[in-house]
């Protein structure tokens, strides 16, 4: 069973949010952390991309960059930007959008901001559905050590429980200690705190009548938090059990209210094929259609867009070339790795080839167009988006998902929350 614990967050008063909020770590580069954070010196960015305070070119993996996240996170409590709360608590986090995936209708979905326990991911009720890099782990378990603190949380779903959905409710027709709108994403984000000891309650023990919980986003943090916790607990001779570092910040959103986007791919090359070879190539395995030069998007399950030579063309996958019974065979992203990306392009492993690149779908088809028409790529892939359905089955199952498999949007913004590990 699930067990989560409320704890003390560390958090910008009410009318710093908007200075100290910013994106993820993980979407943007230090180029583009830099000039987000401009002469803002309260932006997270000083934080979590610590390299935007030293010379253009340092890396972000350098030594005293990691110190200099200490040094800032410091400076930031000393400077009154970043306060603890007295009380353990939990907290709720809204985020309202309008994505494509949702026929660009508005949309709000409420996650749970929690401290999820470490010992559940090391025995698989914290559950996953793609590989890790040993490289990254290291990088963020760097910087969880040297902060003492998750600076950021991880996106976790939960099964829908309506005892949550109705606590949740209440809290959302109450005024939010938080609410802006992120001036990159467009998207509104609010949060509430959640003090009141009966509704704490409520939470902890919900989460305990879960038999798992599923990560959506944020593997590497996950793995770096739950090994830092591990750390802890080997080098703490009185180690009890429940200490704080036991725990890694969380928020969990309903299964059912998350949208999972495409994830598209744009290849270098066709291998030495000629457009004509690559498409009769495709034939074996699709019924290939050409659909001409106005966008075309993937209707259905194995279904896929192609881009090339300015025309888009439908490949419908034919019957036999998956299997319905096999979590992993009957994904599309899977049936296009073995039959396109593997069999014809010859391409590799996908987490470490030079010739493919991965596309989000908040970007559009228009992104996949201008990277092929602009001669960077030769040609443009996009897929259908994997269901919230599948990733929870396939972690139930135990298998790991293709690389590049779930793009999830609205991305988490970071600094609205922060937990200390001590």
């Amino acid at each position: 069973m699930a067990i989560v614990k409320p704890f003390k967050g560390v958090r910008p008063p009410k009318k710093l949010v908007e200075y100290v909020e910013s994106r993820p770590y993980d979407v943007l580069d230090s180029e583009e952390a830099r000039a987000e954070a401009g002469d803002n010196e309260k932006s997270l960015y000083h934080i979590i991309k610590p390299e935007i305070d030293f010379p253009v070119g340092t890396s972000e993996y350098d030594a005293r960059v990691y110190e200099k996240a200490a040094e800032n996170f410091k400076k930031f409590q000393d400077n009154g930007w970043l306060v603890q709360d007295s009380k353990e608590q939990y907290y709720i986090y809204a985020q309202t959008s309008c994505l494509p995936a949702n026929g660009n209708k508005e949309k709000t979905q409420y996650g749970l901001v929690v401290g999820a326990y470490s010992g559940d991911y090391q025995t698989g009720v914290i559950k996953k559905h793609e590989l890790t890099r040993r490289d990254k782990e290291e990088d963020r378990m760097k910087h969880v050590r040297v902060n003492d603190a998750n600076i950021e949380p991880v996106f976790f779903a939960y099964p829908d429980n309506a005892v949550l959905d109705a606590l949740i409710k209440k809290y959302a027709g109450m005024e939010p200690e938080y609410d802006f709108v992120a001036p990159i994403d467009g998207f509104r984000h609010q949060f509430w705190v959640v003090s009141d000891d009966a509704d704490i309650k409520v939470i902890t023990d919900e989460f305990a009548k879960m038999p798992s919980l599923y990560i959506a986003d944020g593997h590497h943090r996950s793995a770096a938090a739950a090994l830092v916790g591990t750390e802890k607990a080997a080098q703490n001779p009185n180690h009890k059990g429940d200490e704080e570092y036991n725990y890694f910040m969380a928020v969990c959103f309903q299964a059912s209210q998350l949208t999972v986007l495409d994830y598209n791919r744009v290849f270098k090359d066709l291998n030495g094929n000629t457009s004509e070879q690559f498409l009769e190539k495709l034939s074996e395995n699709f019924v290939v259609e050409n659909k001409g030069a106005e966008e075309y998007r993937p209707q259905r399950a194995h279904e896929f867009s192609l881009y090339l030579d300015g025309e888009w063309y439908s490949l419908s996958a034919k019957p036999g070339t998956y299997d319905d019974s096999d979590p992993i065979g009957v994904l599309d992203v899977d049936i296009s790795s073995r039959l396109i990306l593997q069999d014809i392009l010859e391409l590799g492993d996908l987490r470490s080839s030079q010739r493919v690149d991965f596309v989000g779908g908040l970007r559009g088809l228009a992104e996949l167009k201008r990277r092929v028409d602009s001669g960077e790529m030769r040609a443009a892939l996009a897929l259908y988006p994997v269901s919230m359905k599948q990733i929870m089955d396939i972690a139930d199952s135990g298998n790991i998902m293709p690389p590049k498999a779930t793009w999830f949007e609205p991305k988490l913004r970071s600094g609205l929350v922060i937990h200390k590990l001590s």
